[in-house]
């Protein structure tokens, strides 16, 4: 072979390489921007967050009135260069979950819930005027057909909240608001707006007092009628005022407890 062709020949192949590993390196991008992650948000980041989260300490309001979280700190940052407490709790402290296991024999712990249920369309029920004026309000189908009127249908699977501004005593002894006999007055849910949001895809049911049942109830009949249908619900709710009535994303960091009945959850919302 001439000294022309053999020059010729390896000029060919080692165009003919640098090709291939173009094609490969084009090829391996491809795929890694193929194997990236999409966005969270693929509509686009939210305005902003909103926490609907109470801040729990020892004395932190509670419906038998007793404390229900007690600190022990087993070690110190100045003894053993790091803090650890121990906590003893009460599953329903604070901003919390209701497990439907809560009013059921068999029904799911907290830790069953499923993570789809946790992450749903906030739906906020405003009453505040007239839980203003009267402490045992209660929302009822006309506030929920008020809703709708205002906001369109339900959305599918949404979480239902109430707004009855109680969030704005947790401070005080109206967040029990107990009169001279022991029997406490605050909002939440009529029975008759629960049979009704059962014959939806409601996921869940929040309020911003201590019970989805108004105060002064004799029966939990909300507990008795909502929590054994499979549903669950989320007492203690912070800032809903600060909530549109319809738009927000709302998403419950409910506690993975085997067999637990509820527990205390960090809360927020999407805007």
């Amino acid at each position: 072979m001439c000294h022309a062709c053999v020059i010729e020949t390896v000029k060919s192949s080692m165009l003919s390489r640098r090709g291939f590993f173009r094609g490969g390196v084009a090829a391996a991008a491809a795929a890694t921007v193929a194997a990236a992650p999409q966005p969270l948000f693929a509509q686009g980041l939210p305005a902003r967050a909103e926490d609907l989260t109470h801040e729990l300490h020892e004395n932190f309001p509670t419906f038998f009135g007793d404390q229900q979280l007690f600190y022990d700190k087993k070690f110190s940052y100045e003894k053993d260069t790091f803090n650890l407490y121990e906590l003893r709790i009460n599953e329903h402290t604070g901003t919390h979950i209701d497990a439907p296991l809560h009013f059921s024999a068999d029904g799911r712990s907290v830790a069953e819930l499923p993570v789809e249920d946790l992450v749903a369309p906030l739906v906020v029920v405003d009453i505040r005027a007239r839980a203003a004026d009267d402490p045992d309000a209660q929302l009822t189908p006309d506030d929920l057909k008020a809703w709708t009127d205002a906001n369109g249908a339900l959305p599918e699977g949404a979480v239902v909240a109430l707004n009855s501004g109680w969030d704005a005593h947790v401070g005080t002894e109206k967040f029990r608001n107990a009169d001279a006999e022991g029997k406490m007055h605050f909002p939440g849910f009529h029975i008759e707006a629960i049979r009704q949001l059962l014959e939806t895809s409601v996921k869940a049911i929040a309020v911003d007092t201590l019970s989805l049942d108004f105060g002064p109830s004799p029966d939990f009949a909300v507990h008795n009628t909502w929590l054994p249908a499979g549903r669950y619900g989320i007492e203690g709710v912070a800032n809903l005022g600060s909530l549109p009535a319809s738009g927000a994303t709302i998403v419950v960091g409910a506690p993975k407890v085997r067999g637990g009945t509820g527990g205390p959850a960090r809360v927020f919302a999407f805007v």
